[in-house]
């Protein structure tokens, strides 16, 4: 027996906006950063951590540790990495190369078109990508709190922290891409500017670009290697100096990356009606025997059953989902019962 449903039992709730934070276990500042071993292997050109490193929550021999986010750096001609090869022609063919080309085709969809900051073109860019895994439709506007340290490495001195968030409360979106909207990176906090961004380096007006529908962030190579941000010396080619090493490093040696990410969810409540001579009767083989008659003889003019479960079904009788209640509603030929079904998507 089914029941279609009429005007005024369909429900629409208009969308909402769930914001949680990015991080795993709902953390909402991620003060700690590990790094594995294996996955960051610099023993030759090609090993994966020339590329990127993936950044833990926990230390990696923790089984339940997380990748929360992978850093990476990337030279339009090659700086900063060693080729694969040392054969002629080959020069400068190597994991920056291939990550800057590799952003600019997913940005641009352009395989000549480079990053631009303000006026300003570097040749490097540093790259945050965030586990896909982490957050769900996109990154939250506005909440982008990162802190870059210009402590020396292996020390806590050094130049003071820069901290970073995305422009979107003070100037709105800046720009759209291949990616989606993209928003620019500044010095500030909770989307608004503060202190010295304009004008960083040769005309660039941010320190990166902020992608938040695909959990990326590009800064500017050029705005980390002057005098008015932490100076993570980009141009270095040693396993022990490379710069997505040097990023990682100054991200952790901070210790405050907050960032969350936004869910809409559309509501559709469903009124399912069991009017009193509906749905007293059940398939169930303990009521009913082999003839499909009532097992039971005090059952036969007065059943009595519980509902358990209300199943939605499209025109073609195909079943598209199930509602479980969390305790059975007791259903016979004196009792109507109406059940609110809530389905999110």
């Amino acid at each position: 027996m089914y029941t279609q449903f009429i005007n005024g039992d369909i429900v629409d709730v208009e969308k909402q906006e769930l914001v949680t934070s990015t991080w795993s276990d709902n953390t909402n500042n991620l003060q700690t950063a590990h790094t594995s071993s294996t996955q960051a292997d610099f023993t030759s050109p090609t090993s994966s951590g020339q590329f990127f490193i993936e950044v833990y929550n926990k230390d990696t021999s923790d089984t339940t540790a997380e990748v929360q986010y992978a850093v990476a750096f990337g030279h339009n001609s090659g700086s900063g990495s060693p080729d694969f090869t040392n054969d002629t022609g080959s020069f400068g063919v190597n994991s920056s190369r291939v990550i800057y080309n590799q952003y600019r085709q997913l940005v641009f969809n352009d395989e000549t078109k480079g990053f631009t900051f303000g006026t300003h073109s570097p040749d490097s860019i540093y790259v945050i990508n965030v586990n896909r895994a982490r957050y769900k439709q996109k990154l939250t506007l506005g909440t982008l709190n990162l802190q870059i340290s210009g402590a020396t490495e292996g020390t806590n001195t050094g130049q003071a922290f820069v901290q970073l968030t995305d422009d979107s409360v003070t100037n709105g979106q800046f720009d759209d891409s291949n990616l989606g909207p993209v928003y620019r990176v500044v010095s500030g906090s909770n989307g608004q500017v503060s202190g010295s961004t304009v004008n960083q380096v040769g005309g660039s007006s941010s320190f990166g670009l902020f992608y938040p529908e695909s959990g990326v962030i590009i800064l500017n190579g050029d705005a980390f290697s002057g005098s008015l941000a932490p100076t993570l010396n980009a141009g270095a080619t040693s396993n022990t100096d490379l710069n997505q090493r040097k990023l990682f490093y100054h991200i952790s040696a901070a210790a405050h990356f907050i960032l969350d990410t936004t869910e809409e969810i559309s509501s559709k409540f469903y009124f399912v009606r069991a009017r009193n001579s509906e749905y007293n009767y059940s398939n169930n083989e303990s009521f009913k025997d082999a003839n499909n008659n009532v097992r039971f003889t005090s059952m036969q003019a007065n059943p009595k059953v519980f509902i358990t479960t209300v199943g939605l079904y499209n025109s073609a009788q195909e079943l598209l989902a199930i509602a479980k209640l969390s305790q059975p509603v007791a259903k016979d030929f004196t009792k109507e019962a109406l059940i609110r079904v809530k389905l999110d998507y």
